[in-house]
């Protein structure tokens, strides 16, 4: 059985973590494989936005503290090529929780269940952001005598208010997504079975939108964050110059005149 799962339709890519039995622990392997769908999705013109979601009924409880922290804590030595690969390229890891690593293209998390240490990481990675009521969000590591260093000590102070993001990173307690939509984690809660159709409504929407626009949004964006403001206008000049001397900028408003469908290229 595969432990991730990828694949694409109609400009939507969909990535599955797929251990349910192991409450989707991530493994060597999956890390791998994690890396090279973000890859392939970055790479792929025709892919316009991504949905993240686990099997069953857990997002993932983070690291098999059995296979994956002590292999990259060097307690395990590597037994397959998936272990050897993702200790010989580092860029493996942070291409896996999108860490330093380029994706501008949109990407919701679809959590159906508790996403808890690394699955709490790459919830941050994400854009928009639908969980089930059951699901829980928490960075534990502090109780394993770790930290959540795979994106976490950096983003999630700039994603809800400090003492919230402090609260969890400190405490390692996990929260409902009550708590979770409160604090402004995650954007909305629906019932398990709205939970796919919705993260597909609004992948749609998102794909029907502009993809040059959609992808120099959020570069601006994430460029800017932390930044001095003059210094974010630059940014968001700059992305906004190549945005308008697209031709996707001449098709939009020609479509809209027309009362048609836009046919944008990306281009």
């Amino acid at each position: 059985m595969t432990e991730l799962t990828y694949e694409k339709r109609d400009g939507i890519a969909i990535l599955t973590f797929n251990r349910p039995d192991k409450k989707n622990a991530l493994t060597p392997e999956m890390m791998v494989r994690l890396a090279e769908a973000w890859r392939d999705f970055r790479d792929d013109g025709s892919a316009r936005v991504a949905i993240l979601t686990g099997a069953g009924d857990t997002f993932t409880a983070g690291a098999d503290l059995a296979r994956l922290i002590p292999l990259l804590t060097r307690a395990r030595k590597p037994e397959d090529d998936w272990d050897r690969r993702l200790l010989e390229d580092k860029s493996l890891f942070q291409d896996a929780v999108l860490r330093r690593f380029e994706l501008y293209k949109p990407v919701i998390a679809a959590v159906n269940g508790a996403a808890l240490a690394g699955g709490c990481e790459m919830i941050q990675a994400t854009d928009l952001r639908i969980a089930v009521p059951e699901a829980s969000f928490g960075l534990s590591e502090v109780k394993r005598g770790i930290v959540p260093g795979a994106g976490s000590l950096a983003r999630l102070a700039r994603q809800i208010p400090y003492c919230e993001a402090m609260r969890i990173l400190l405490l390692g307690d996990a929260i409902p997504a009550a708590e979770a939509l409160r604090i402004g984690l995650v954007n909305e809660i629906v019932p398990r079975e709205r939970l796919m159709p919705r993260a597909l409504e609004l992948a749609q929407k998102l794909a029907a939108n502009g993809p040059l626009a959609l992808r120099k949004l959020k570069e601006a964006v994430l460029r800017g964050s932390g930044r001095p403001l003059e210094e974010a206008f630059d940014i968001e000049d700059e992305c906004a110059r190549i945005v308008m001397r697209s031709e996707d900028a001449r098709e939009g408003p020609r479509a809209f005149m027309e009362k048609r469908a836009a046919r944008f290229t990306g281009r």
